[in-house]
C-alpha cells in the first residue's frame, strides 16, 4: 500500500514508501474498542481544518486516530523516520499528500510539519484535512519552535488546529462500568435513579493497579498490572529526556515521581515534595526540580486538577493550588509498588487512589459534555473533592468516597457548599454526588445523589 510518491520535480520519483503491516492504515482494527472521544473527533473535524490529539503515551490516541483517517504517516516508523525528517526540513507539504481525513502520528518529532498543516489548511480552505496525535508537548507548548538554522516563532494555529485532550480509558470505556447512570442525564435534571453496580471491590482495586491503558484491558492479570511498571521505567529512562532534549537525573526523576504518589489526591504544595525528594537528595535546586515538572507535564504524566473559584454569598479565600493527580491511577501504583492486594492494607491509600480514578473517569465524561474538572478547598476547611462545570455555565459537586461509611458527612459538605453559592451570580447546582466504590445508586431524601463509579458514564 503505497502512501506517499516524493517528486523533485514534476517527473522524477525520488522515493516510494510503502507502509508495513506494523504501521498499515487500512488494516482491519478487530480489537478497537470505541471511545468516548470518537464522537468528539466527528465533531472538531467537521469545525476545523485539522485536530490535534494530546495525552499521555499509550492512552490510544494513534488507534482512535487511524480509526477515523483516510491515510497516514508515521513519524516514528524507524524504516522511514531518518528520511521523512529529512524531507520535512526541506519540503514539509509533501508529507501531508495522502487521501484526508491524513493522521501525521507523533508530528513532534518534525516540529516543521505544525506550519506546513497550518498553511496546508489555509491554503485547502476546507475542514478535517489532518489529525496530528502527540504524547509530549514540544517547548514552549508547542507553538514556539526553533528551527534548525533560523530564529522564528510558529503560529498558534488558533482556528486551524483545534486542540483535543485523550485520556486512559475510563470504566465505562474498558467495560467494568454498566453505565446505568448517565452524567448527561444527571446534568439534564433527571429526578431520580436506581441502579446496581456490577464491580465489586477486588475487580476496582484491579482497575485501579492496571490502569485504563487500552493495550492492558485483554491482557491476562500478571501481564496487564505489569505494563504500568514498564510504563513508569520508560518515562523515566527516555521520554522524559525526549521531551526537552535536556538529560536528567533519572534517580531524581524517581523520587520526585515517588514524592507525587504518596501525595496523589492532596494539595501538597511544591515545597512539600521537593522537601521530600531532598531527604534523599539534598543537592536538587529549586529552579531543577522546576524543570522537571514542566517536563512531567509536557509528556501528560502529571495531569493536575485545578481549583474552583464560585462566585460566594459571603467573602472568603478560596485556595487555588491544584491537586495532585496522575494521567493515571495506576502510575502512582507502580511507583508506591503496591498490588490489588496491597490496596487493602491501607485503606487511606486505597481511597486517594480511588479518587485517582475518579477524577479520570469524571474528566473523560465532562469533556464529552463540554465541561472541566475542578476541585474547591476554601479556609474554613470547607471542600469539594470534584466540581464539573460545564461551558454553558452548568456545574455538580462531587465528594468520593471510597466506602459508604462517610456518606452523611460527604452529603453535609456538599450541601453546605450548595448554600455559599450567590445564585445571583452564578447558576444553583445542576446536582450533588457522592461518587463512592459501593454498589447501589439512589437519591437520598436531602436529594443528594449516591452513585458507583461502577454505574458511571458520560
Amino acid at each position: 500500500m503505497t502512501f506517499l510518491s516524493i517528486r523533485l520535480d514534476n517527473s522524477k520519483i525520488i522515493s516510494n514508501f510503502v507502509a508495513s503491516s506494523k504501521y498499515a492504515i487500512f488494516m482491519n482494527i478487530k480489537d478497537y474498542k470505541p471511545r468516548i472521544c470518537d464522537m468528539e473527533l466527528q465533531e472538531q473535524l467537521e469545525a476545523s481544518g485539522a485536530v490535534l490529539i494530546e495525552g499521555a503515551k499509550w492512552c490510544g490516541k494513534t488507534y482512535t486516530a487511524r480509526h477515523a483517517a483516510q491515510s497516514a504517516l508515521f513519524m516514528q516508523d524507524r524504516d522511514n523516520s531518518k528520511r521523512y525528517k529529512q524531507i520535512a526540513a526541506t519540503k514539509p507539504s509533501l508529507l501531508l499528500e495522502g487521501e484526508t481525513p491524513r493522521l501525521i502520528d507523533e508530528w513532534e518529532e518534525a516540529p516543521v510539519l505544525w506550519d506546513a498543516v497550518r498553511f496546508a489548511v489555509d491554503m485547502r480552505g476546507e475542514v478535517g484535512q489532518f489529525i496530528l496525535t502527540g504524547s509530549a508537548t514540544p517547548k514552549d507548548d508547542g507553538r514556539n519552535i526553533d528551527m534548525a538554522d533560523e530564529e522564528r516563532r510558529m503560529h498558534t494555529g488558533v482556528g486551524r488546529i483545534a486542540p483535543l485532550r485523550m485520556r486512559t480509558m475510563s470504566l465505562w470505556e474498558s467495560g467494568e462500568s454498566n453505565g446505568k447512570v448517565s452524567l448527561q442525564s444527571l446534568f439534564d435534571e433527571q429526578p431520580d435513579i436506581a441502579a446496581i453496580s456490577d464491580l465489586t471491590i477486588e475487580q476496582l482495586a484491579y482497575a485501579i493497579c492496571r490502569g485504563g491503558w487500552p493495550a492492558s484491558i485483554k491482557l491476562t492479570e500478571r501481564a496487564a498490572l505489569r505494563m504500568a511498571k514498564n510504563y513508569i521505567e520508560e518515562v523515566i529512562r527516555f521520554d522524559i529526556h525526549r521531551v526537552d532534549g535536556v538529560e536528567k537525573n533519572p534517580l531524581r526523576v524517581r523520587k520526585l515521581l515517588e514524592s507525587y504518589a504518596r501525595n496523589i489526591s492532596t494539595m501538597a504544595s511544591n515545597e512539600t515534595l521537593m522537601a521530600d525528594v531532598r531527604a534523599t537528595d539534598q543537592t536538587i535546586a529549586a529552579n531543577t526540580f522546576a524543570s522537571y515538572m514542566t517536563a512531567l507535564r509536557r509528556i501528560f504524566i502529571i495531569d493536575e486538577v485545578p481549583a474552583w473559584s464560585p462566585a460566594l454569598r459571603s467573602k472568603t479565600t478560596i485556595r487555588t493550588s491544584p491537586k495532585r493527580h496522575f494521567a493515571d491511577p495506576s502510575i502512582a501504583t507502580a511507583l508506591m509498588r503496591t498490588s490489588p492486594q496491597g490496596l487493602f492494607k491501607d485503606f487511606n491509600t486505597f481511597g486517594l487512589l480511588f479518587e485517582d480514578l475518579c477524577a479520570r473517569d469524571l474528566r473523560v465524561y465532562a469533556q464529552a459534555l463540554d465541561g472541566d474538572v475542578f476541585h474547591y478547598h476554601d479556609k474554613k476547611e470547607l471542600e469539594c473533592d470534584l466540581v464539573i462545570a460545564l461551558h454553558d455555565g452548568r456545574w455538580a459537586a462531587v465528594e468520593v468516597k471510597l466506602g459508604m461509611n462517610e456518606e452523611d458527612e460527604a452529603a453535609k459538605h456538599l450541601l453546605k457548599l450548595s448554600q455559599d453559592i450567590d445564585e445571583q451570580r452564578m447558576l444553583k447546582p445542576s446536582f450533588l454526588m457522592i461518587l463512592t466504590g459501593g454498589q447501589y445508586a439512589y437519591r437520598r431524601e436531602d436529594g443528594v445523589f449516591v452513585v458507583p463509579i461502577g454505574c458511571l458514564k458520560n
